[in-house]
């Protein structure tokens, strides 16, 4: 398995989702969104495994600007520059991806 895991310092999520892959002794590469945030190609990646509205925060502040936008281009160019607005932890393993904490779905890429 090879897994990333995109999160914020301050996110209780996150630090849950560590946790998690520490506990089983799975090897993880953790990267701060905030700080480093995703490439296209990973954004995409996820986007595709997860969907616009699985990966937007719509309770940071800001994601009301992106949940009224018409058209998806536009909600995914949005979320692309201001990665702030994703929902934390996203983690992916190769093509799959799961937001959130989702410990079941994890389980099941062992």
């Amino acid at each position: 398995m090879n897994i990333q895991i995109f999160g914020k310092s301050k996110c209780f999520d996150t630090k849950k989702a560590e946790r998690w892959f520490k506990e089983r002794r799975i090897k993880y590469q953790y990267i701060d969104l905030q700080k480093y945030g995703m490439s296209a190609g990973e954004f995409r990646s996820v986007l595709k495994a997860v969907g616009l509205e699985g990966l937007l925060d719509e309770k940071a502040p800001g994601a009301e600007e992106v949940k009224y936008l018409a058209y998806a281009a536009d909600k995914e160019e949005k979320l692309l520059e201001n990665q702030r607005l994703i929902r934390t932890p996203v983690v992916r393993n190769g093509r799959q991806a799961t937001v959130g904490y989702a410990p079941e779905t994890w389980a099941a890429w062992e």
